[in-house]
């Protein structure tokens, strides 16, 4: 299942024990006072892997506890220290901590980590007490409890292209014939619900496109399936925006175009002024050449590309106008 968003609690392992003991040798049966500190906790740490796409594998922890440090011994022996706890996230990740409401750190590279919870300091035995008029001390230090958080984690997908478009616009479609992505396919509205990544090559280049759930009319308040996705298109270096051209579209091409985009400009401005390659779709389809028309009104400062996935028309030109787009010389505003 995927999952994108998780909230739960972190504690590190607490501090050992310091003890009490005193050195007993032949000969010596009398002597001072030998015991040893306990070990440190453990650290709680996440680290950002590129293995992950999803936090479903934490879903089912409510609360996750690193080992706890050793207690100490006789003859100055510290206690073994508590192993750290190493959870792997999605790169992308946004950690926050749900009680002071601040954001600890983007997880946005390979291999970030993050110490979330320190472990505690082993308690002091009682060879720290020893005085010239206390020379067999009793008393230790307390152990220090490890550090307890509760974490939201918030995974915003990252990939080089974000597909987005009214419901049954042809992105998944598209993902499965130029990617070895297979989406989920269908003739009917939210037939994708949940994030797609498809890897798009053209020669010895290849870049990651993302195949997210249709947008509607108010997706940014809460609509729909949109506004829980919107999130991902952010990650993304340019915005692929697909419109059905053809005479059974869900809105006219036109209306469509400008639907998408005030979606866009409402959730935030960095997707308002992310760039774009506009697409018509669906250019087999009866009435699609109208649709164009109208659509070239709107989406003026634009060249749109012309793409039928069914008949594989265009997609060659587009591969290369993506490629050209990502890197900042291809046809994007």
């Amino acid at each position: 299942m995927f999952k994108d968003e998780i909230t739960f609690r972190v504690k590190a392992g607490d501090g050992g024990v310091g003890v009490v003991s005193f050195l007993q040798e032949l000969f010596m049966p009398k002597g001072g006072p030998d015991g040893g500190d306990g070990g440190k906790g453990g650290d709680v740490v996440l680290v950002a892997d590129p293995n992950y796409n999803t936090l479903s594998h934490l879903g089912h922890l409510p609360r996750v506890v690193a080992k706890s440090g050793r207690p100490g011994s006789k003859k100055n022996c510290s206690g073994k220290m508590g192993l750290d706890l190493e959870i792997h996230v999605p790169v992308g990740t946004l950690v926050r901590d749900v009680e002071k409401n601040v954001l600890l750190k983007d997880l946005a590279k390979p291999g970030d980590r993050l110490v979330v919870c320190k472990g505690g300091k082993g308690g002091l035995g009682n060879q720290h007490f020893a005085t010239s008029t206390n020379q067999a001390p009793r008393m230790t230090a307390p152990p220090v409890p490890g550090e307890e958080r509760k974490l939201k984690l918030e995974v915003k997908m990252i990939a080089d292209v974000g597909l987005v478009g009214l419901p049954n616009a042809g992105k998944s479609t598209l993902l499965s014939v130029v990617s070895a992505a297979r989406p989920r396919i269908a003739g009917y509205q939210f037939t994708t619900l949940i994030p797609s990544l498809g890897i798009l090559k053209l020669g010895w280049d290849s870049l990651v496109m993302a195949d997210l759930p249709g947008l509607i009319e108010g997706a940014h308040e809460g609509k729909g399936l949109g506004d829980k996705f919107l999130k991902h298109v952010e990650r993304t270096r340019i915005i692929l925006h697909l419109v059905d051209c053809s005479a059974d579209a869900l809105q006219a091409p036109a209306k469509a175009y400008k639907t998408i985009r005030k979606e866009l400009e409402s959730y935030s401005p960095v997707l308002g002024a992310k760039p774009e390659v506009v697409v018509a779709t669906k250019m087999d389809a009866t009435g699609a050449k109208k649709g164009l028309a109208a659509l070239k009104k709107v989406v003026k400062k634009k060249d749109i590309l012309e793409i039928s996935a069914v008949t594989r028309k265009g997609l060659k030109e587009l591969a290369r106008a993506l490629f050209a787009a990502v890197r900042g010389d291809g046809i994007v505003k």
